[in-house]
């Protein structure tokens, strides 16, 4: 269990996994790896506990330890309880260039956290990341699904206080949409 709920995929997302699990020959349920650690990462509590990385290994049919290695590779997996908004601001060469620092600094000091920890109130937990792939259009952060791009310090207040009074949980899975094989 993990907060007080069963660890047990939702009866549509292992819908969602065992057609993802489909898609690949038998026997290679493990390459079906990543995408199913979001679905799981989304639907614990954002983040992926000891226990539930053993629960992602039974239903692939696969070894704990390749679960956790893959978990614990990936900026993108939380390996500790997160807030609901995971702020992940590039900190790559195109970033840094044009501000990311500064932006990481500010949103320090506007929520009260240093990267890797989480706002009191749970609402926040702010990350440096390497490259996020928007170079063109640094710097950038990303939150759940989505990328914010060509920041600047009012940006980032203003989307902090949108993701404040929106007050709910993302996920990478966010934009996902089951789709039929």
């Amino acid at each position: 269990m993990t907060n007080g709920k069963e660890i047990k995929f939702s009866d549509d997302s292992l819908a969602l996994v065992q057609r993802m699990m489909k898609r690949y020959p038998e026997g290679k349920q493990k390459s079906a790896l990543i995408p199913v650690l979001h679905i799981a990462q989304a639907e614990f509590d954002g983040w992926l506990s000891g226990p539930v990385m053993e629960y992602v290994a039974s239903v692939l049919n696969i070894l704990p330890v390749e679960v956790f290695e893959t978990a614990s590779f990936y900026s993108m997996f939380n390996l500790k309880p997160v807030g609901k908004c995971v702020i992940e601001v590039c900190r790559t060469s195109s970033c840094w260039l044009v501000g990311a620092e500064d932006v990481i600094s500010h949103l320090e000091k506007k929520l009260n956290i240093k990267v890797g920890q989480t706002t009191s109130d749970g609402m926040f937990t702010l990350k440096s990341v390497e490259c996020l792939g928007s170079c063109g259009t640094a710097p950038m952060m990303q939150v759940g699904a989505d990328y914010y791009e060509n920041l600047t310090l009012d940006k980032v207040d203003t989307l902090v206080e949108k993701f404040r009074s929106e007050g709910k949980r993302k996920s990478y899975t966010d934009k996902a949409e089951p789709r039929k094989l």
